[in-house]
């Protein structure tokens, strides 16, 4: 009898083992990736051919009416707050082709015009990446298999492909924001630092929210927080998530990705996994997320935080240019 007894609480204690090693490994993940993992992604993660072999949208698709008429109830007081930085006219180190305005009267004195113009891709302005601005998946293709072609893409019309011309009738969903240095009790993120997937399951616990299908994700490193403290940087170094975040945002099935920097964790002493090998490049092209890049998440944080509501209507719409890689853009989040 004492055997039996003992047997037992031999098997429950294997049993309690097992099952906290399974619970821990749910929010932890490997954070090594290798090239070979990036090639077997590419291949397992794919979305190409999800949604038809001539989709254009991606994980847009994943945005449903149904999708829509959820995020539209998450309007309890109809406050707004801008995700956009205002447009930076100064050169600086972190913005190397500042916007450039010019101002003029018209010629019966009555009405005033204005110029602008600007290289909006890179680290600087906020911006929409339309899936035709990425070429990193299998063969040098972009999202479904679209080959570049520089003749045509340099052309007067551009890209006939994942253009920013698909997203015309514009953003409706739920957007989250998941506040790393809130998480961690700091200020900001210091430049190369990396975001895990239990950093955003843990954000998740805290915030009481689930990323879930269709759900435009912002993720905030504080980025012009610390900018405002120490100044411009280089950003040769910068906070981001990390290439073992990518299964996790397949399987969330996450629609559309923000963040204040191009999406992905940046460093020196990083692993070369070639071009495709951090979040921005294989979001877009394989998992066809469109993305919105240099966000500034500052005021977003501080309204969710007074309202301790981090979820919201996310409303977006990029310029409808045909042909185009992406657009300057200014979402916005209502509460």
């Amino acid at each position: 009898m004492a055997r039996r007894v003992a047997l037992g609480l031999f098997a429950l204690a294997i049993a309690a083992f097992v099952a906290t090693r399974s619970n821990s490994q749910s929010t932890q993940t490997n954070h090594t990736v290798t090239k070979a993992d990036i090639e077997r992604w590419q291949h397992d993660l794919s979305n190409w051919g999800r949604w038809g072999k001539d989709d254009q949208l991606g994980a847009l698709n994943l945005i449903t009416p149904e999708k829509r008429r959820q995020a539209a109830a998450l309007v309890k007081e109809g406050f707004s707050v801008s995700l956009a930085r205002t447009a930076m006219t100064e050169k600086a180190p972190d913005n190397p082709n500042p916007y450039e305005v010019e101002w003029y009267a018209g010629a019966n004195g009555t009405s005033a015009f204005d110029r602008f113009s600007v290289q909006y891709h890179g680290v600087a302005h906020t911006h929409f990446d339309a899936m035709d601005h990425n070429f990193t998946g299998p063969g040098g293709k972009a999202y479904n298999g679209y080959e570049f072609n520089a003749a045509v893409a340099t052309s007067k019309e551009g890209h006939p492909r994942n253009t920013v011309l698909n997203v015309k009738n514009g953003i409706f969903t739920r957007g989250i924001l998941i506040d790393i240095p809130r998480l961690k009790g700091v200020p900001y993120l210091e430049p190369g630092t990396p975001v895990y997937v239990e950093d955003l399951e843990a954000w998740e616990k805290k915030a009481h929210v689930h990323v879930s299908a269709g759900d435009a994700l912002f993720v905030r490193t504080g980025r012009w927080a610390r900018r405002a403290a120490v100044g411009p940087w280089d950003m040769k170094s910068f906070a981001g998530l990390d290439p073992s975040v990518i299964p996790w945002l397949k399987q969330r099935d996450v629609a559309l990705l923000g963040g204040e920097i191009p999406q992905m964790v940046l460093s020196p002493n990083m692993p070369d996994l070639g071009p495709g090998g951090n979040v921005h490049s294989f979001a877009m092209a394989i998992l066809g997320i469109h993305l919105f890049d240099n966000c500034d998440l500052d005021a977003l944080a501080e309204a969710a935080a007074a309202r301790n509501r981090w979820e919201f209507l996310l409303t977006a719409a990029p310029l409808p240019i045909p042909g185009g890689t992406g657009s300057p853009i200014n979402p916005i989040a209502t509460f």
